[in-house]
């Protein structure tokens, strides 16, 4: 090793014992490092017998270098450790350090529960329930596509093809018979019984459940009203209770109307949308709710949205749809 870099050795290691080190820190870092004691003396030594600035630097013999490395690397770590307890980091937001309790006893600070509006797979007709993870991630994926015009079976395959990134060719094939008949060739009444876990299904068994919960999802957020049925009611399960809703298309000569009349378990607000048209009602209580939107011609498509925010952060969205 050349003369620049023993002589940059040796001013770091100087740095490290100017008198800024405290006399007890000096202490524990020579007690904590074997034989680093020697090392701080020698080079306090050195420096007070050193020349003045410009001098020439006391040298290390060249098979000393490493060791010396290693003090000077404990000794640097060590004092790093002293002053980071002595000037602990803040956060961005902290100006001076500030104890935070281990947990706050508020009885009128209350957590939101997350997706509330997941207990409405106990009224799905399944041969065997889906986890929460996958039924939360299905119903997420089946409100994304409930407004979307395109077929039902290309919906099925949209709301479940995250599970199976690699498989859609069969995810088409298992999604044609779950459109067309009760799906019947993966042998569902032979699945293993209701207590066994749903990774212990086959690939295809998972496809073909998790398919039809997307269907009967799908159907039950899809509300049909027409001339000739203008009619249709809905029951959501929520975890505080039942949701009910009707649907009813009015014609009234050259006025049309639609309202929605709810009974909610809790507080909610209802927003009826269509083609830049919008109604909104909100209840401070459980109990009954109705809006509505009337002109001279109804659009084919609206949507409602249910808020229950005692419940959940996210709301419920239903699609309306109108036949002529």
């Amino acid at each position: 090793m050349n003369s620049d870099s023993e002589s940059l050795q040796h001013q770091c290691l100087d740095w490290l014992l100017t008198d800024n080190v405290k006399t007890n820190e000096e202490s524990v870092e020579c007690e904590e490092n074997d034989g680093v004691k020697n090392l701080l003396k020698e080079a306090t030594a050195s420096k007070s017998s050193e020349p003045e600035l410009g001098g020439k630097p006391q040298t290390f013999q060249l098979g000393e270098i490493p060791t010396v490395q290693d003090r000077f690397q404990a000794v640097l770590k060590r004092r790093l450790q002293i002053q980071v307890q002595d000037h602990p980091p803040l956060f961005p937001w902290e100006t001076h350090l500030i104890e935070y309790p281990d947990f706050i006893d508020e009885p009128s600070m209350t957590l939101v529960p997350s997706w509330g509006w997941m207990v409405q797979q106990s009224k799905l007709n399944l041969p065997r329930p889906l986890p929460e993870r996958v039924f939360r991630q299905l119903l997420e994926q089946c409100q994304a596509l409930v407004t979307s015009s395109v077929p039902l079976g290309a919906k099925l395959v949209q709301a479940v093809e995250n599970f199976f990134p690699n498989d859609s060719q069969a995810l088409n094939d298992i999604a044609g018979l779950v459109l067309r008949s009760t799906y019947r060739s993966v042998n569902m009444e032979t699945l293993p019984n209701l207590q066994s876990d749903y990774s212990d299904l086959q690939p295809r068994q998972q496809m073909a459940l998790s398919l039809l919960a997307a269907k009967q999802l799908l159907e039950n957020l899809t509300l049909p009203v027409s001339a000739t049925s203008p009619v249709v009611e809905r029951q959501w399960l929520t975890s505080v209770g039942t949701l009910n809703i009707k649907v009813e298309y009015q014609s009234l000569g050259k006025l049309t109307k639609l309202l929605v009349q709810a009974e909610l378990p809790v507080k909610g607000t209802l927003t009826l949308r269509g083609s830049g048209t919008l109604a909104m009602t909100t209840s401070s209580t459980s109990g009954y709710l109705s809006v509505e939107l009337g002109c001279e011609q109804l659009h084919p498509s609206y949507t409602l949205e249910v808020e229950f925010p005692e419940i959940d952060e996210q709301s419920l969205l239903f699609v309306i749809s109108l036949t002529i």
